[in-house]
């Protein structure tokens, strides 16, 4: 019998989209003959109400990030909102059947809380013979996640695990696989091939600047920063959806002192990781796990709150990266860094200790097994 494997996801630009695809690649690879389909899981039920609940979420972390900070996963919101999530997933069921109808899938894998509930949810209320797998994209998971419905949680590392032991979910259901990422970032290129193929000099020393796919954070203070360090450098900047910073960098750019590679979107991020010595960003799960699978230490500034702040905690207990509170004091810290070579070793060692670059193939493999069980 043919498989039929549906993915979901929220938001067009988002660490959970990226996850879905790489996880969509691997089982196109390994299960050349399944049916797989991804969705945005909350788009194609709730369109309109996507749209205003980003909309908030943008306002939110921009200008208010406290809230967000108390929102997540607070144990009062998660339990004064059981009746409007209950509600959702509830409203959800007639697309849900209608899609279920349309492509027949017998597991469905989701990369975000919201639809992973949503499916569990119609699951149950229809006793469906369905395998359902939650795949968190963040280090510190959240009491939305949990549904009797779900059948297995992948989760970045071990300490995820233990703290959704806490929750109340089964130790044999949560399994330790990583953050799925491309499988290109599993390669390794030298620093100096890599600069060369960008067109860099190389043998200058290399600064990757990131703040996601929405370019958020302290961007354009982080290359004015760094580039009145003394040590000869060069940068290279992915803006993401930031037109009003990808405009100022082809401005800038023509005029500054050291070389700025500048990008919107970048295709070839595992090409720019290789190129670098570190990186400046954000601790996005997705940018954060592709640092580690590359060994790439991390200098970390804006984190969000809520997710990216505990993502963070992880990160500088591991001896991944460094935290910098004032994007004044960046250019110092990096100078540090820099003037510490066995530092940065030892950070980069600790990255590819965390690292795991091979975690869409192995939530393929326990794709092809979930029917078997």
């Amino acid at each position: 019998m043919k498989r039929h494997i549906l993915l979901m996801y929220i938001s067009k630009i988002s660490g959970h989209r990226q996850a879905t695809m790489a996880i969509a690649k691997s089982l196109k690879k390994h299960m050349p003959n399944a049916d797989v389909k991804s969705i945005n899981g909350f788009g194609y039920n709730y369109p309109i109400l996507e749209n205003v609940v980003n909309a908030a979420y943008m306002s939110i972390i921009r200008h208010t990030p406290k809230v967000w900070d108390y929102l997540y996963d607070n144990p009062k919101v998660v339990k004064r909102s059981a009746n409007l999530r209950n509600f959702l997933y509830k409203s959800s069921h007639k697309k849900l059947e209608k899609l279920f109808k349309e492509f027949p899938a017998d597991t469905v894998v989701c990369s975000q809380a919201f639809p992973c509930g949503m499916v569990a949810d119609y699951k149950v209320k229809n006793h469906l013979d369905l395998k359902i797998i939650g795949v968190l994209t963040d280090w510190a998971p959240h009491s939305y996640w949990i549904h009797e419905g779900v059948d297995y949680y992948v989760v970045p590392s071990e300490d995820t695990k233990a703290r959704f032991v806490k929750k109340g979910v089964p130790s044999d259901k949560i399994l330790v696989f990583g953050i799925p990422i491309r499988s290109n970032f599993a390669d390794k290129t030298s620093k100096e091939d890599a600069r060369k193929k960008l067109g860099l000099k190389p043998y200058v020393t290399t600064v990757l600047i990131m703040g996601g796919g929405q370019g958020l954070g302290a961007m354009k203070e982080s290359v004015k920063v760094l580039m009145k360090l003394p040590t000869p450098l060069q940068m290279i900047v992915v803006a993401g959806a930031n037109q009003k910073l990808y405009k100022w960098l082809d401005k800038y750019a023509a005029l500054a002192p050291n070389k700025v590679l500048y990008y919107e979107y970048a295709n070839n991020i595992d090409e720019l990781m290789d190129a670098s010595d570190l990186i400046v960003t954000k601790t996005g799960g997705m940018t954060t796990s592709e640092c580690m699978a590359k060994g790439l230490p991390m200098v970390i500034v804006n984190p969000l709150p809520g997710q990216e702040a505990r993502n963070m905690d992880f990160l500088l207990e591991k001896g991944v990266g460094i935290y910098v509170h004032d994007v004044r004091d960046l250019a110092g810290e990096v100078d540090l860094l820099l003037k510490s070579p066995e530092k940065l070793k030892a950070m980069s060692r600790a990255a590819r200790e965390n690292g795991k670059p091979n975690a869409a193939d192995d939530i393929s493999g326990l794709v092809r097994r979930a029917r078997e069980v």
